[in-house]
């Protein structure tokens, strides 16, 4: 058994699970840019005590890397905040970021976003 068995990756029904990553146009090695993570950019997740998004994971594997490299965390809060996020991030060589999202009721989703340089 496997944890990537479970990890989903694309939509279920009519409720927005995967994590949307938007990031720049141009991006240079070794500078920073913002990374925008979010769910339900075009239709909203529910939101609520009983259906949230409880956290964000952001990764990045470098094309000749053998091992993810974990950027950054973000929890929240349900009802109060929304799944979105911004993390800050320097990338020294071309590979792929890859954002996960937990819903505490459909559980665990992945996307992925090409950097290149």
């Amino acid at each position: 058994m496997a944890i990537g068995e479970y990890v989903k990756s694309a939509d279920w029904k009519s409720e927005k699970h995967v994590p949307v990553i938007d990031i720049p146009d141009t991006i240079k090695p070794g500078e920073a840019f913002n990374v925008e993570i979010m769910v339900g950019k075009e239709i909203p997740h529910p939101n609520t005590i009983e259906h949230h998004i409880k956290w964000f994971d952001l990764y990045a594997m470098y094309d000749d890397g053998q091992f993810l490299i974990h950027l950054g965390h973000v929890e929240f809060t349900p009802v109060t905040t929304q799944p979105k996020a911004v993390f800050s991030v320097k990338l020294e060589k071309s590979g792929s970021l890859i954002a996960t999202s937990y819903c505490n009721i459909h559980g665990l989703w992945e996307n992925s976003k090409r950097v290149e340089f």
